[in-house]
Parts: structure tokens; sequence; C-alpha cells
């Protein structure tokens, strides 16, 4: 299936359902006052996260989603039936924005989260609501409110742990299928890969962590030049970035001018971007000799003034592709560790703050 990443659709909330005028009438009962019921409430539209789904490609055919209206009330009292809620299934990582002012809405980020993005119509009021003590028998009913109706962006960013940076023909796409089981288009020509690709990588029992590969990033890609920039927002929610370097490139190019053209590009599209941890990963070792290798090794380190981690691979025989998914799992696992305990720790704070409130509120009320 071809990866969307982006789509615009119109959400209608369902209608309320319109009151009713009725009196009771029964043959002994002269006056049997009003008895018109309400009306339904009109059904509400949510998106609702599916971890089944990775794209945005249903919407591309159906744009416009109707919930359904609340049903006319009836006599004796009787309540429309509510319409149903509408609830649309989208990707895990899906933004949503009003499109007609430009403003978020919320972020789906787990499975069976909901957001609602219409709300459905409130029910019209029927003669019985009406009746008083000056007015016993009503003649008036009011029709239900007309349902929330929106314009939605939708903007997909694939939930990845470890996002792959490169050129065109790094080999990106040969390390992901050397590490997992996903199977992106690899070929001896620039730009096979024309939309994201996850791949779960599995290290042991119960470890693993999810890897995405972008299209190439080439330069002027931060200005909208190629099609790396279409999807360099995918790598913003990521926790480690792998720059892969062709330690051979078939053309002769130079392999620092390539990193240093891609980090270029990082800092004009985004500081945060830029700023997350980046590992060097030297791709293509099985094309080099021992002297070679080591030797474009320090080259590369030097002229980048790299202080990174680094790590030398060969992606189409998987040599060293095991260390570094294990190295990489152990660095996922640090930086979960980290971040659970800075939440304790402002929990922990949190709950001082307010115990110290507390007591200089009793020692104020005592000494009042």
């Amino acid at each position: 299936m071809r990866f969307v990443d982006e789509a615009t659709i119109y959400a209608i909330a369902g209608d309320g359902g319109t009151g009713v005028i009725s009196f009771r009438r029964e043959k002994f009962i002269q006056f049997g006052g009003p008895n018109g019921g309400d009306g339904g409430d009109g059904g509400s539209v949510y998106l609702v996260g599916d971890h089944d789904i990775n794209t945005l490609a249903d919407f591309r055919h159906v744009r416009t989603y109707t919930a359904e209206s609340g049903k006319r009330g009836g006599s004796q009292q009787m309540t429309g039936r509510g319409g149903e809620d509408l609830r649309i299934p989208v990707p895990i990582g899906t933004l949503i924005y009003d499109d007609d002012i430009d403003e978020l809405i919320g972020d789906i980020t787990e499975n069976e989260q909901a957001i609602k993005v219409a709300q459905g119509g409130f029910h019209g009021l029927g003669n019985t609501r009406y009746k008083s003590s000056i007015n016993q028998a009503p003649r008036k009913c009011s029709p239900g409110t007309p349902g929330e109706r929106r314009n939605l962006r939708l903007e997909l960013k694939v939930l990845a742990d470890v996002g792959l940076l490169g050129l065109p023909n790094a080999g990106k796409s040969t390390f992901i299928r050397a590490v997992s089981s996903a199977k992106p288009k690899v070929a001896d020509y620039p730009f096979t890969t024309l939309y994201p690709n996850l791949g779960v990588v599995r290290v042991g029992m119960n470890q693993s962590f999810v890897i995405a590969d972008i299209p190439g990033i080439i330069e002027g890609a931060s200005e909208g030049a190629g099609l790396g920039i279409q999807f360099l927002k995918h790598l913003t929610r990521t926790q480690l970035l792998l720059h892969i370097i062709d330690m051979a490139p078939f053309d002769g190019s130079d392999p620092v001018e390539e990193a240093l053209l891609i980090i270029n590009e990082l800092g004009n599209y985004s500081e945060e971007l830029a700023g997350k941890p980046r590992w060097l990963v030297l791709n293509k070792l099985d094309l080099l000799d021992e002297d070679s290798i080591n030797t474009r090794r320090d080259e590369i380190i030097q002229r980048l003034d790299w202080q990174g981690p680094v790590h030398i691979i060969s992606a189409i025989s998987k040599n060293g592709t095991e260390q570094l998914a294990y190295d990489i799992m152990q660095q996922l696992e640090l930086d979960r560790e980290f971040d659970r305990e800075n939440e304790n720790s402002l929990d922990r704070q949190s709950k001082e703050i307010l115990s110290d409130v507390i007591s200089e509120q009793d020692l104020t009320q005592n000494k009042e």
C-alpha cells in the first residue's frame, strides 16, 4: 500500500432530533395535557487510534463522514432515539487540524485513543417542556440544533524509536532489511525509497524497537527539493537518529561532504531535529580492505570532528548490524529509565510543594 501522510476530510455530526407537540387523548380524560417528547441527540464524530492502520490512504477515496442524526420525539413523552456516534479509525501518530483556522485539535498517540472532532446536535424539546402554571396546554416545541461541521486536515507522523538519515543509496533500505522483517525496495539507482518504511527490530525476549527508513535527503531538501522534505517531520518523534554514510560511493563522491550536506539540511529544517542524539554508521565495509576501512573511518571522524558513537557495518552482509541493534536497544532502555526517573522526581517535587502550601494554610488558619 502506498504511504499517504496527509489527507483532508469533512466531518459532519448528526443533527438533534425535533421535539413534538402532542396531547394526551383518552376516552374518559377530558383535559389530558401535553405529552410531547423530546428528540434524540445527534451523533458525534470521533477519530480513533488503530494500530492495525499505518497510512491515511483510505481517506483519498472517502472524504465526507457523517454521523447519524437524532430521531424525532413521540407522544406519551417518548424521547426520540439518539444518533449513533461515528468512530473513524486512523493510524497512531495522526495529528488532527481544523483546516479552516489551521488549529491543532489533537494528537493520536495510543491505540483506541478517541478524540471528538465534531459535536452532535442537541435534542429539540417537546411541548411537555413548555407546560407551566399559566400555560397548561402549550402548542410549542423546538427543533434540534444542527450538528457541528468541520473541515479537517490529518497529518501522519510515524512513531518510531530510531530514524535513518542518509543520501539516496547510502544503504538505509538494505540496513532495515538486515535488522528487521521490513522489505523495502532496494536497487542500484537513487530514490528507490518513495515512502517511509517501518521495521520492528527484535533484540531479545521482550526487547524490541521500531526503526523508520525515510526517502533519501538531497541538497535543498529543507527548502522543498527532492522527496526527503516530505518526510523529515517523521523523524521529529524519534529518540535516536542513525546517520548512515556510504564509505565507498560508486560515483567517487566525498563521504564527508555528503555527511555535512545532511547535517546542514537538518539544521535548516529544525533546530529540534538537529539537536537529537545522532550516531554515525559507516556502511559498505565489504567494499574495502581492512587498512582502507581504518583510514577512511579516521578521516571521516577527524574531518567531521565527530564526538558521538561510530559503528562500521556492512548492511548487505549483516556484518556489524547485530551489535549495532544491541547497542541501540541498550541506549533506548537507558533513555526510558532516565525519563521515568525524571517523571518520578517531578511528581515528588509537586507533592512537596503542595504539602508546603497546605501547611502554610493550616498555620494561617490557626493564627486566625
